[in-house]
């Protein structure tokens, strides 16, 4: 998107939502967030990374009343009359969404069922073994898919003698028996 900003020309490097954002304000000199949720028919969570990005970031092209960090559903948005930047192309990033968190907890999630069924199958075989041994078959029969964690398999073990799929003997703490 080419920009005349006062007289100083610009290249700004706008993702098309920005960008189309930008536009909205050819058409009025203020706008509610509503508004531009309305106008731009996007989610609550994208509208919120996109005016963000546009009135909070390094480049503040919208200004944001009230002036703070956080978009809320109440503030009003105007172009910034007074912004100029000394670099001829200015890129104004889009902040990442939390897909990717959602991705590694999901991981994790699957991870944390792979480890207890790779317990439980070896326990239910053997019914009881050792603490050490058991980390040990885990680990062989989960490495052909991930490489799991000593300290995530310790947890499970832990979570699967809550829930009484296995418990630890009295006479010694690091045997357990597996419970039908």
């Amino acid at each position: 998107m080419l920009a005349s900003i006062y007289n100083h020309l610009s290249v700004c490097l706008l993702s098309c939502v920005q960008a189309a954002t930008l536009l909205l304000f050819n058409e009025g000199e203020e706008l509610s967030y509503s508004e531009v949720q309305e106008r731009l028919n996007l989610q609550e969570e994208d509208v919120t990374r996109l005016l963000h990005s546009l009135s909070c970031a390094k480049y503040q092209i919208l200004v944001k009343d009230p002036q703070n960090k956080v978009i809320g559903k109440n503030d009003k948005f105007r172009l910034n009359v007074k912004f100029t930047d000394r670099m001829k192309r200015i890129k104004v990033p889009l902040p990442p969404t939390d897909e990717k968190k959602k991705v590694i907890e999901d991981v994790d999630k699957d991870r944390r069922y792979a480890i207890d069924a790779a317990i439980v199958r070896t326990m239910k075989s053997r019914k009881v073994l050792q603490h050490q041994q058991l980390v040990l078959e885990v680990v062989q029969q989960l490495s052909r898919m991930f490489k799991p964690d000593f300290k995530l398999i310790k947890k499970r073990i832990e979570d699967l003698i809550a829930r009484d799929y296995l418990e630890r003997d009295k006479d010694n703490p690091q045997l357990f028996k597996y419970l039908a």
